[in-house]
């Protein structure tokens, strides 16, 4: 799903994540939602003779499946055939879908049943006897509720003997008329788009039609991020044709052109005979995706580290769990606890394992926690991975605002004094446990935007499995992550070998306030990936200010009666303040980054289905901002001399997708290979094959993988040099 709106509270989502951990036995009101069944319009086949078939969803009344453009939230059905060797499956053909309003979201879909149909191709020559066609369907029905299902469907033909002539079979003879009745047919009219900053207006110059009668028009476009699904459509109609109003999407991808909108309008128009239902094709639909060579079959391509089962992906998660620790996003944090268990190491071995404890109870509790939300919303329906918060500026401002807070503490402008156990004890004077246990919390909030080895693939596994299995992998990174800090505190003899607390701590000290204050600045960076110029403004100013409630609480400290009365009230003003320039920042999204000149072009899954269809190599870089590893891969790995000659002698073009804010067609990406976060890096080899890289790249990793690749054409590579 497009979250569009402020994040939603966390205990609704927490709610909503328990019940879909829950796996207890679905209730009735579960049971058959949707009946998918195959059928063919033929009573027979012809050799070579091509023939339709069509997926018939029949849903409860008050469910819905989706449209292609599921709009702000959903999955489209999704169809995978399994047909006799010769055989070949177009694509499918969408019926005109309606708007269905949930809450505050715009979904496109169907209600009632619908019928997909494709055209199937059979080779030139069949033998005797019946030909089985069979299929594999995956959808999404949602009514407040979404439940994913899918089911196995099959339909016999007979083989028409030598002369005789296919006919459509009585029984699907209407269905398939009316099916074809609901699809889109080519607008008679041309189209265009005029824009004033947000505001598109889609004009259909079609002279000669009357205003009274032209109602219920909407319009649903091809491209997920073109439009704002839930925004009002207005339609006027005057002498010159159809105007509808429209709202730009604030995730229009960059150098979009602002004259087309290619997508179905539909309208009910009024005539002598009644009222007419008309769908209208505008624009070009995208490309299909390039089959794979015949003679070259392209299997599916996993990741090298794909997990097989709960175990392995158990194992994969503990494994990058460990190496977390040594992220640069966990480092620093991990240093304070340790230094504070320094303070610690002349208590009692006990009192030291359970601030050891405290620390993994924090950890898992955030792990399981955030597991548990992200669950849960892509249950919902949800296009959400690994790292979906920090898509949230707001998320980012927190977490900025909180490590600046805790740099300010470390540098000694709100000391944290003597019996603080540690960073965030100041929420306790009293045993410090309290501390241990959000410093857990910390340190796992702070790891979410970094992606260790063996990591990502078990996590992608973790989401593709029911509830209790992607619980128990996500506790498993949790646990690879507490593990060294539990290890310490539960040894007391590797206390014993650290050196004795002395002036040697303040220092060390003071110099762990450097690492928070550049990750300060690295999540001032991604916010301004993500918010405009006022957005970006009003983050720093919240940086004064919690800069200003630190030195005023200071203050106090040494005031009397009332000067600490007048300083808590002051800080209590900032805070006040703080919290007023949070909504802004959720406010004002910045737009795509435009395209840099010699860089690589700007991910769009129209875009790769193109070039695949040109059988042209594409080297695609699932990326954000606030991943750091994602960061040091292209600076390290990618943005070498070698790795584009490489790319210039195979003609690879390079596609780089920016998951910095939501965009539901990379989301699609990751989850067909397995992933749910970045980065992912994927090289098509224009043939029908697909290589997964590592998460890690090196240049050579890159050289290795490009030399597979056949070189290029001559002239290609002339114009690439061009």
């Amino acid at each position: 799903m497009v979250l569009r709106r402020a994040p939603v509270a966390l205990a609704a989502l927490l709610a909503a994540a328990g019940a879909a951990a829950a796996q207890a036995p679905r209730p009735s009101k579960y049971a058959d939602l949707v009946r998918a069944e195959l059928v063919a319009e033929p009573g027979a086949l012809a050799p070579g003779q091509p023939f339709a078939v069509g997926l018939r969803l029949t849903m409860k009344p008050g469910w819905h499946v989706y449209w292609r453009n599921p709009g702000d939230s959903g999955l489209p059905p999704e169809i995978a055939w399994s047909l006799p060797a010769g055989y070949a499956a177009g694509p499918v053909a969408w019926p005109a879908p309606e708007r269905i309003p949930v809450a505050d979201l715009m979904n496109f879909g169907y209600e009632g049943d619908v019928l997909l149909t494709a055209t199937v191709t059979p080779p030139a020559a069949l033998g005797a006897g019946p030909v089985a066609l069979r299929a594999k369907v995956s959808y999404l029905a949602c009514e407040r509720e979404c439940v994913p299902g899918e089911a196995s469907v099959a339909a016999t033909l007979p083989v028409a003997g030598p002369g005789a002539s296919v006919r459509p079979d009585p029984r699907t003879r209407d269905l398939f008329g009316a099916a074809r009745a609901r699809l889109p047919a080519p607008s008679p009219w041309p189209s265009r788009v005029t824009r004033e900053g947000d505001a598109l207006t889609l004009h259909l110059d079609a002279p000669g039609l009357r205003p009274e009668a032209i109602r219920d028009v909407a319009f649903f476009p091809y491209s997920e991020t073109a439009i704002e699904h839930a925004a009002p459509q207005t339609a006027t109609v005057d002498a010159a044709g159809l105007h509808v109003a429209l709202t730009r999407s604030s995730q229009a991808p960059p150098g979009e052109p602002a004259w087309r909108l290619d997508g179905v309008l539909t309208l009910t128009e009024e005539t002598g005979g009644g009222p007419v239902r008309r769908a209208l094709a505008l624009g070009e639909e995208p490309a299909a995706p390039a089959q794979p060579d015949p003679a070259r079959p392209a299997p599916p391509a996993p990741a090298a580290d794909a997990p097989e089962g709960l175990w392995q992906a158990a194992l994969l998660a503990f494994l990058g769990g460990l190496l977390l620790n040594l992220m640069p996003c966990v480092f620093p944090v991990l240093s304070i606890k340790v230094l504070s268990l320094v303070r610690h190491s002349g208590e009692s071995p006990g009192r030291v394992r359970l601030h050891g404890l405290a620390y993994a109870g924090g950890v898992m509790a955030t792990f399981l926690g955030l597991a548990a939300i992200l669950i849960g919303l892509r249950a919902g329906g949800a296009r959400v991975g690994w790292g979906f918060q920090l898509q949230s500026p707001l998320v980012v401002a927190c977490l900025a605002y909180g490590l600046f807070a805790m740099a300010l503490s470390l540098s000694g402008v709100v000391p944290i004094g003597t019996r603080a156990a540690g960073l965030g004890d100041g929420l306790t004077r009293r045993a410090g446990l309290q501390g241990s246990f959000f410093t857990g919390v910390l340190a796992t909030l702070v790891a979410t935007p970094c992606t260790a080895p063996f990591m990502g693939a078990a996590v992608g596994f973790a989401l593709t499995q029911g509830a209790a299995t992607g619980l128990a992998v996500f506790a498993a990174l949790g646990l690879g992550l507490a593990l060294p800090f539990c290890a310490l505190a539960a040894w007391p003899a590797a206390l014993r070998r650290l050196p004795r607390p002395g002036a040697w701590m303040e220092i060390l000290k003071g110099l762990l306030a450097f690492p928070l204050y550049a990750t300060v600045a690295w999540l001032v960076w991604v916010l301004s990936q993500q918010v405009g110029p006022g957005g970006l403004l009003a983050a720093l100013i919240g940086l004064v200010l919690v800069g200003f409630c630190a030195w005023v609480l200071e203050r106090a400290r040494d005031a009397g009666p009332a000067g600490r009365r007048i300083a808590q009230g002051a800080a209590l003003a900032g805070l006040v303040a703080l919290g007023a320039t949070l909504p802004g920042l959720e406010g004002d999204r910045a737009g795509p980054a435009a395209a840099v000149a010699g860089g690589p072009e700007p991910f769009s899954q129209a875009r790769l289905d193109a070039l695949l269809g040109e059988r042209r190599p594409v080297f695609v870089n699932m990326t954000a901002a606030w991943c750091i590893t994602c960061q040091v891969n292209e600076r390290a790995a990618l943005a070498g001399a070698a790795v584009r000659a490489g790319f210039r002698a195979h003609d690879v073009t390079y596609l780089k997708g920016d998951w910095t804010r939501r965009d539901p067609e990379i989301t699609r990406v990751l989850e067909a290979h397995g992933r749910s976060g970045v980065p992912l890096y994927l090289l098509y080899d224009g043939r029908g094959a697909v290589a997964v890289l590592p998460q890690i790249l090196t240049e050579a990793t890159v050289r290795d993988a490009l030399a597979a690749l056949p070189a290029a054409d001559p002239e290609r590579r002339a114009a690439a040099a061009d």
